[in-house]
């Protein structure tokens, strides 16, 4: 059954955007217009104040963006709930960009940060602001995901995807890599650390680890059910928690005491002096209290902010400080229950330009863009925007009437957003282990929403979704391709079957029982795979798919550019070729398009070869390069950087070439 409004709307003030508004009927002539100017951009797609690392020290709270280049570490001070100061973390001489910094500790008047995409370290001093890159633990694309200061000062870092603990002494630079702490794991997720050992939560194996500072000697305290993601310390015990299971253990591995508390995912551990616990959980963002030795949980109070993971969690006093995922931070004040809530952006975090999402353009009336935990609407008519706040990231969206549905990461959640009115509904989620929605589509035939989604983690199984959005029914065909988790879906227009795309793949966490994707043909009225293939050995990972005039186009993720046409009817190839990269495709106007990844951002027409319309539209992409074209023309909406653009790919003109943007 349908679920409650849950998501609350946030208009920014509107703003003037010259020249984006579009003619109520577009005018083509039967000639190409080579001449006109081939990309107009808009500014940011969509910007965020999302935050990953949170501390609290000396009455203030300093936090690390998400997202924006370069990212912004801001001072608020709790008694105003004003930001105080702010500071950018500079390009350190690794390949790559920060992008923001899940891992944080405060130790000797300093503020040390770990980012990501590449693993860096860097120091905030309390004192005077000042920024400094310390050392880089590895190549791009490298997580530092955790980090914890020990009595002495020393910090102790977990990464991915080697799955190493480190050692960085703030006062030599010294820097320590310690051996592999389970062979196989790529994520140290969590740590923890005292006088003598470091206590390290680990992602795929789901296992409680416990490291000696000196010798480096493992010891394992306790095997999870999912990935143990929040590790934490009282007195002799070691608190940690494994999806929805809560670990108390001894540090010495004795009187292990394990329980399911049944709250969802929790995210957030802070531990009061008289040993009672506070947690939240996700994806309700609910808190909830546990008291050593007991086994089970007891909830505090409801949302303070619904829907959200929790950063990070402070008790102040009688109040329980949270920090909200989406940018946030919230107050709760144990006695009364009651909490007041405060947006980043109004107490003066600067919003930055994020990776776009997803992209759906409303022809002649509106762009909708996904972001982190909101949807940005760039109305065509009036060039203003606004923006609706929903709980999660918009992996992909569709339109059925005046609704938009769009499925959310990482809750796995279904919603949809009134065009007239903004409303955000959730039709609930998915289940079923699946939190990596990638793409939805509705079709028409059966006048259903499906969603293609994959598992986190050590898990295999994808599912195929099917949502009434009369009713709110939801059906869930989980393993509906065997041992493969779905990147994408199309709908066969008119005969009420959906092709599916695999990944052998799926979470990521575990090694693969099979070598090739699976293409699946589903008929939705009898609900039942009715044929399934495997087109290209050793490809293991299908983008996208799109059914055009009997063939049906796919592009390949893991064997770059690889793309091929196959015949419905015979079920053969007639078309493949290589492409720069990967992306979504596009059929219009009795065309197939897609847009890719790599060799600096390009745009393709395919046919019986793929033909080259664009280059230099950049790698900004969260999810998939996608376009969105005008009707009547070959104008598309994308992005060229971090900005809305729009470009002519008329496959009738020479190449668009944009130029790099200057350093």
């Amino acid at each position: 059954m349908p679920r409650k409004l849950l998501a609350l709307l946030t208009v920014l003030t509107a703003l003037s955007l010259p020249g984006l508004s579009t003619p109520a009927a577009a005018q083509v002539t039967s000639a190409p217009r080579c001449d006109t100017p081939a990309v107009t951009t808009y500014g940011p797609a969509t910007v965020t104040g999302a935050i990953v690392g949170a501390a609290v020290h000396d009455g203030h709270a300093y936090v690390v963006s998400r997202g924006p280049k370069p990212p912004v570490v801001a001072e608020i001070d709790l008694a105003t709930r004003k930001v105080t100061r702010t500071a950018t973390l500079p390009d350190g001489p690794s390949a790559g960009e920060p992008e923001g910094g899940w891992a944080t500790a405060v130790a000797g008047g300093k503020l040390y940060i770990g980012t990501y995409p590449v693993p860096d370290l860097y120091s905030y001093d309390l004192a005077t602001g000042q920024v400094a890159h310390l050392h880089s633990f590895g190549a791009s694309n490298t997580f530092v995901w955790s980090m914890a200061a020990a009595p002495d000062g020393t910090l102790y870092l977990g990464t991915s995807s080697d799955g190493r603990l480190w050692e960085y002494v703030p006062s030599t630079g010294a820097v320590r890599r310690y051996d592999v702490l389970v062979k196989g794991e790529h994520y140290v997720r969590a740590v923890a650390v005292d006088e003598t050992t470091v206590y390290a939560g680990l992602l795929e194996k789901a296992k409680l680890m416990a490291v000696d500072r000196v010798s480096g000697a493992v010891r394992e305290l306790a095997q999870g059910p999912m990935a143990v993601g929040t590790v934490s310390l009282y007195g002799d015990r070691v608190l940690a928690a494994s999806g929805s299971t809560l670990i108390d253990v001894r540090k010495d591995g004795t009187d292990l005491r394990q329980f399911e508390a049944g709250v969802g995912i929790i995210d957030a551990f802070e531990v009061a002096p008289d040993g009672t616990v506070y947690l939240t959980s996700r994806p309700d963002g609910a808190v909830y209290s546990y008291r050593i030795g007991q086994d089970a949980v007891t909830k505090v109070a409801d949302p303070p902010s619904p829907g959200e993971e929790t950063r990070a969690l402070k008790l102040i006093g009688q109040q329980l400080v949270g920090f909200a995922g989406s940018g946030g931070i919230w107050w709760l004040d144990l006695a009364s229950r009651t909490a007041e809530f405060v947006d980043l952006i109004d107490a003066g975090f600067p919003a930055g330009a994020e990776r776009t999402q997803s992209m759906l353009l409303v022809p002649n009336r509106a762009l909708y863009i996904g972001g982190h935990f909101a949807v940005q609407v760039r109305d065509l008519r009036t060039g203003k925007q606004r923006r609706i706040r929903v709980v999660g990231e918009p992996k992909a969206m569709v339109r059925r009437g005046n609704q938009i549905y769009a499925a959310l990461y990482p809750s796995g959640q279904i919603i949809s957003i009134d065009m007239r009115t903004d409303e955000v509904r959730s039709y609930g989620y998915i289940g079923h282990d699946q939190s990596r929605p990638w793409d939805i589509e509705h079709d028409p035939v059966t006048d259903t929403i499906l969603v293609a989604s994959a598992p986190t983690g050590a898990k295999l199984q994808g599912a195929l979704t099917v949502l009434d959005p009369d009713t709110g029914k939801m059906d869930v065909y989980a393993g509906v391709i065997p041992d493969q988790s779905l990147m994408s879906l199309s709908v066969h227009p008119g005969r009420g079957l959906v092709y599916l795309g695999g990944d052998v793949l799926g979470g990521g966490g575990t090694p693969p029982t099979r070598t090739t994707a699976s293409i699946a043909a589903f008929d939705l009225r009898k609900r039942e795979v009715v044929w399934q293939i495997d087109p290209l050995p050793d490809h293991r990972t299908f983008q996208d798919l799109k059914v055009h005039d009997g063939l049906l186009y796919a592009v390949y993720k893991r064997v770059l550019g690889a793309w091929i046409a196959l015949d419905l009817d015979t079920r053969t190839i007639t078309y493949q070729g290589v492409l720069s990269g990967h992306g979504e495709l596009q059929v219009h106007r009795g065309r197939v398009f897609t847009s890719t990844f790599f060799g600096g951002g390009n745009a393709y027409e395919l046919g019986s070869e793929a033909k080259l319309l664009a280059t230099g539209l950049g790698d900004e992409w969260h999810t998939n390069p996608q376009l969105q074209f005008e009707p009547g023309s070959f104008d598309a909406w994308t992005i060229v950087g971090r900005d809305l653009a729009k470009v002519r790919l008329d496959p009738r003109c020479p190449p668009v070439t944009i130029p790099a943007p200057e350093s």
